[in-house]
């Protein structure tokens, strides 16, 4: 399990860090809750422990900014010194999935955060989705209006690159990059993959997804969208 604490104060955080480290976990640390929502933000931790009274930005800000702004859903377990229901409720309106009154037993934080990581594990599939087309990275199944549709593995790595970054064009080297990485194909070779790509992503259905852009490069649109 990959934690991170978000406490200002030294020693609480290191009796949780240690007492996690011994027991083979990662732990990373912020001291605020700027560079809290930071680490939060652009890593993949399976879980975040976060105190309520913090310098810079306090946990409420923190976990609402994770959730509204980053649309993270990454377990937080709030740690407060506050045992007030309100006090609770707050955190809760706010986005934590779990709360806890100082002083507390570092095995019941422990528990707490496996009970946590479990639950989001068996509920958050991989899935890119972009106006009827959904792709679901982890069982590798491509629909779109809910027909199943087949691609071979070139295609899926084309799809994938193109719906990350939809409705934005994404160039001709980029694809080529992405698929081949150092070693590029004849000129020709993208354009048949996305041919290929294009017959079972449009060709089934009354308008076209992918898009070309002479000259630049390929990018997906939405066709329920008003413009296209």
């Amino acid at each position: 399990m990959k934690v991170l604490i978000i406490e200002d104060n030294p020693d609480i955080a290191a009796n949780i860090g240690d007492y996690l480290e011994e027991n083979e976990h990662t732990v990373d640390f912020a001291g605020d809750g700027i560079t809290g929502l930071h680490l939060a933000i652009v890593n993949d931790f399976d879980a975040i422990v976060l105190d309520l009274q913090l310098p810079g930005m306090d946990g409420l800000e923190v976990c609402r900014k994770l959730r509204e702004e980053a649309r993270k859903d990454t377990p937080v377990l709030m740690l407060t010194a506050r045992d007030r229901l309100e006090d609770k409720l707050a955190g809760f309106d706010h986005g934590a999935d779990d709360y806890l009154v100082k002083p507390f037993e570092l095995q019941e934080i422990e528990a707490r955060l496996l009970v946590l990581v479990k639950r989001g594990r068996t509920v958050q599939p991989r899935e890119l989705e972009f106006g009827p087309l959904l792709y679901n990275l982890d069982t590798v199944m491509v629909e779109r209006e809910g027909k199943s549709l087949e691609l071979n593995p070139i295609g899926l790595k084309l799809l994938r690159k193109l719906m990350e970054a939809a409705p934005n064009v994404v160039t001709r080297k980029e694809l080529e990059t992405h698929v081949w990485g150092e070693e590029m194909p004849d000129s020709d070779s993208l354009r048949v993959h996305i041919h290929t790509l294009r017959g079972a992503i449009d060709k089934p259905f009354d308008k076209p997804m992918i898009q070309t852009r002479h000259g630049i490069g390929y990018r997906m649109v939405d066709p329920d969208a008003v413009s296209a």
